[in-house]
This record gives structure tokens, C-alpha cells and sequence, in this order.
């Protein structure tokens, strides 16, 4: 059962940021270049849609901010070949349980953002929690949780990691192979 305890563990985007630089590093690559390379991974999939790529800003950024979009991220995860669960200090989370979806060209890993809001939302009302009394228990406001069943795009990999601890699912149970 989810409590208040289970979500002092957070994410780390610092440790993200880190693992990106020092790839980027042994690969001999720009900031550019790792855009590049992180958006090519589904160059099928991006053709097919138009999407405008990733900036090398949007990287460095990170690591001012500490934190990044959680679609954002799993360009990160893919590229790094690592879980959400692995930037998280002291987490003890399975590899196998927290493997992420294997995608190819023609495919993007999304997190399914109305499932996961879905989630939350159920186990708040199954421990009669206010949207308030949750947003205390994950460190955050309650219009950013209540919100999350409108975002379009993305919320914080922070917030999304406390919420999946919270919760006490693997990331890997809200994200998915999009093809669109």
C-alpha cells in the first residue's frame, strides 16, 4: 500500500544529466550531435510525423533545472539504456520488472499520461485523500496532479517518478510504444 514514506526516493535528473554527458563524452559528441542522435533513434516514426526535434538546449538544460519532461526522458532512458527506476538512489526495483518497452525506428516509448493520471486518482479515492493531502504526500501542488489529466504533452520526470513510487508500479506499467 502506498504511503508517505515510499516517495522520499526521487528521481534523479542530476544523475540523468550526468550518465547523458559522460556518453556523450566517450561517443566524441556535441550537444548537437547527442540531439541528433536521440531523435534518430525513431527517424521512421519522425519522417512519417513531422515532429520538430530535440534541442541540445533542452539536454543541458537538465542539469540547471535538475529535471526534464518525462517524454523527454525516455529519449534519454533509450539511449542510455537504463530505467527511470536506475536514477533513483536507493531504489531496489527488479531490472526485469522495470525494463522498458524495446521500440524500433518506427516507434517512440510515451508514457500514457491518462492511464497514469487514472492510477493516482483511484488509489487517492481508495485512501480517501484529498487532492491537497496527496499533493503534500508527493511534494508538490494539487493542481499539478489534478492537471495531469489534461496534459497534452508531458509533466516533470520528478513529479511522474514520485508518482509511480507512490503508487508502488513500475514506470514501465504507464509507458508504451507509440507509432501513432
Amino acid at each position: 500500500m502506498p504511503s508517505a514514506r515510499s516517495v522520499q526516493i526521487d528521481f534523479d535528473g542530476v544523475a540523468l544529466f550526468d550518465a547523458l554527458d559522460s556518453q556523450r563524452r566517450n561517443r566524441a559528441l556535441s550537444w548537437q550531435g547527442v540531439a541528433q542522435e536521440l531523435w534518430d533513434q525513431s527517424a521512421a516514426l519522425n519522417v512519417q510525423r513531422g515532429d520538430h526535434p530535440i534541442s541540445a538546449s533542452t539536454l543541458t538544460g537538465i542539469a540547471k533545472r535538475g529535471d526534464t519532461t518525462c517524454q523527454h526522458a525516455l529519449f534519454i532512458l533509450r539511449w542510455l539504456g537504463r530505467t527511470p527506476e536506475s536514477f533513483m538512489a536507493g531504489s531496489t526495483a527488479d531490472a526485469s520488472r522495470t525494463a522498458l518497452p524495446i521500440v524500433g525506428p518506427h516507434q517512440r516509448l510515451r508514457w500514457n499520461l491518462q492511464e497514469l493520471y487514472d492510477a493516482l486518482d483511484s488509489q487517492r479515492r481508495e485512501q480517501s485523500l484529498t487532492w491537497p493531502q496527496l499533493a503534500h504526500e508527493l511534494r508538490c501542488t494539487p493542481s499539478q496532479l489534478s492537471g495531469i489529466k489534461r496534459a497534452r504533452f508531458a509533466i516533470g520526470m520528478r513529479l511522474a517518478m514520485r508518482i509511480v513510487t507512490w503508487l508502488d508500479r513500475p514506470a514501465r506499467d504507464f509507458i508504451y510504444a507509440a507509432s501513432w
